[in-house]
């Protein structure tokens, strides 16, 4: 609302706009990042959603007077920009504890150690890549920050990479500073967190874990990329929990660290790898992001045929997805991911299945009665959703209004190619997970790997 404030403003359109009281401290970030702090705001004081109706018209009636009072205001058309020290400026000397000290009241950190940023440092990150230091990969909304190679390899040093590892963080900026991913939202109350994907030989040549313990914190590379990419957010896009701002995530989670594909077992069985499925041929080195915005529990499944586990997938993987859905179906994008551990894709890819048999399963089984679905979403605030509504908007294929019955049992899945399926996990267990992620916020976005190694 408040970055098309600032585009009604510098139009010569007066505006104001709408801020709840939670929101205030994110409302003067956004403004910082579009330049302009002083956008006139009325705040309804509160919670709507939790207010009874008697109680919303009182204070929306309240509004009436700031409203007319900041569209009668002149329009503001000037932008401010804040100085920032330059990338080779000594900000800080001092003794480790110091620089922690340093750098943890000035909100820089995630509130663990961090490996000092001393220009040596960063220069070894900058051998790692053929991009100038000074290079803007994008700007990172909300505070509209420069995304420099230089900024890039400074944070790879504070999260604890190795040089080396230069190529997949460029690729990283990449792919948030795409507008599909939509880093604006990375905020939002839902406290969903990026995912990073990592396919191809990159794999072996940094030796990310891609089997037992997946997921967990230990190896170095899987680790650092994950933290690397929450700091970045936290530090350039500007989205810091309190006492910052900027992040309204209202029971958020905490940094993922990166998954790898297995792509031995993958191809083994004849199976596309996860690069493959983004676009890229299987010798191209791919980091993917998307959003996650909770997972499944451990998916145990066991038989020799494919149905023996595709069944329970469903199941289990299609209930954990199934309450969100509503979003997926309300903007349209809806990319869920399931990792099945390796013991489980042979048994299904012997049995003749691929991974579109997979998708087509969970498209065509997986459902949610429509009155569910809609109820969800009012739930969530889009009081106005309506099933038959986004059909006829075509947003929605018809099968979901497919008859007035509110019972009637509609797709979780909207569509079958839009479901993410990576191998990895432990080969010696029959477990596997999914991860549902949160509509068109942390869209999946995919970029090839320069590799200098």
């Amino acid at each position: 609302m408040l970055r098309a404030a600032a585009i009604a403003e510098r139009a010569g359109l007066p505006s104001v706009s709408i801020v709840t009281t939670p929101f205030m401290q994110q409302a003067a970030v956004v403004m910082k990042g579009v330049g302009m702090p002083g956008l006139p705001i009325a705040e309804y004081p509160g919670v709507p959603m939790t207010d009874g109706s008697d109680t919303v018209r009182a204070k929306v009636e309240a509004l009436i007077e700031p409203i007319v009072a900041g569209l009668a205001r002149p329009v503001a058309t000037t932008a401010t920009a804040s100085v920032e020290p330059g990338p080779r400026d000594v900000v800080f000397s001092g003794t480790l504890d110091e620089v922690q000290d340093f750098f943890y009241r000035n909100l820089w950190t995630d509130g663990l150690p961090v490996i000092p940023p001393t220009i040596p440092r960063v220069e070894r990150f900058l051998e790692f890549t053929k991009r100038s230091p000074g290079e803007v990969i994008g700007h990172l909304l909300p505070e509209n920050r420069a995304a420099t190679v230089w900024s890039i390899a400074v944070n790879g040093v504070m999260a604890g990479c190795r040089p080396e590892y230069m190529p997949l963080l460029v690729a990283l900026v990449q792919a948030i500073a795409e507008p599909e991913f939509r880093v604006q939202d990375a905020g939002s109350t839902p406290g969903w967190e990026p995912l990073v994907i990592v396919s191809g030989p990159v794999v072996r040549a940094l030796d990310l874990n891609h089997g037992q313990g997946v997921m967990r914190v230990g190896r170095q590379a899987n680790t650092s990329l994950g933290r690397f990419l929450r700091l970045y957010l936290r530090n350039i896009a500007g989205l810091r929990i309190p006492p910052g701002a900027g992040d309204k995530g209202s029971i958020a989670s905490t940094f993922n660290v990166a998954l790898a594909e297995d792509e031995a077992a993958a191809a083994e069985m004849g199976w596309t790898t996860f690069g493959q499925d983004q676009g890229f041929a299987r010798d191209d080195s791919v980091v993917t992001v998307q959003s996650v915005v909770s997972a499944s529990p451990p998916i145990y499944t066991a038989g020799t045929r494919a149905l023996d586990h595709v069944q329970v997938l469903a199941e289990v993987f299609g209930r954990a997805c199934a309450y969100w859905s509503c979003t997926g179906m309300k903007y349209a994008r809806w990319q869920p991911l399931l990792v099945i551990g390796p013991s489980i894709a042979k048994v299904i890819a012997a049995d003749g299945w691929s991974k579109d048999d997979v998708r087509k399963y969970l498209h065509e089984h997986v459902t949610i009665p429509a009155r569910e679905a809609e109820k969800y979403a009012w739930h969530l605030g889009s009081t106005a959703f309506s099933l038959r509504a986004q059909v006829e908007a075509g947003v929605l294929p018809p099968e979901y209004a497919a008859s007035g019955d509110p019972d009637r049992p509609v797709p979780v899945f909207v569509k079958p190619e839009w479901i993410g399926i990576v191998v990895a996990g432990d080969p010696g267990r029959n477990q596997s997970k999914g991860y549902c992620n949160n509509h068109i916020q942390g869209g999946r976005v995919s970029k090839r790997v320069a590799l200098t190694l």
